[in-house]
């Protein structure tokens, strides 16, 4: 039992570190946009929410993780 949880911790950690690199990109086009207002306002939205997804993912898998790690 013990060695399923580690891979499921190790899993989530390898989905965190992708997502870690798909959020860092995603703050900075979004920060790029934001510069760049009132130039593409249109795409502010979707790009948001994109940005926003992200983070959300990554606050959910570190939760599970941390969760995880708490019942060894």
């Amino acid at each position: 039992m013990a060695q399923v949880e580690e891979t499921s911790v190790e899993e989530l950690k390898s989905q965190i570190k992708r997502l870690n690199s798909k959020a860092g990109q995603m703050k900075m086009d979004l920060h790029d946009l934001a510069e760049g207002l009132p130039t593409d306002y249109k795409t502010l939205m979707d790009v948001a929410a994109s940005t926003y997804e992200i983070y959300r993912q990554l606050d959910e898998l570190k939760q599970q993780v941390k969760k995880l790690e708490q019942q060894k």
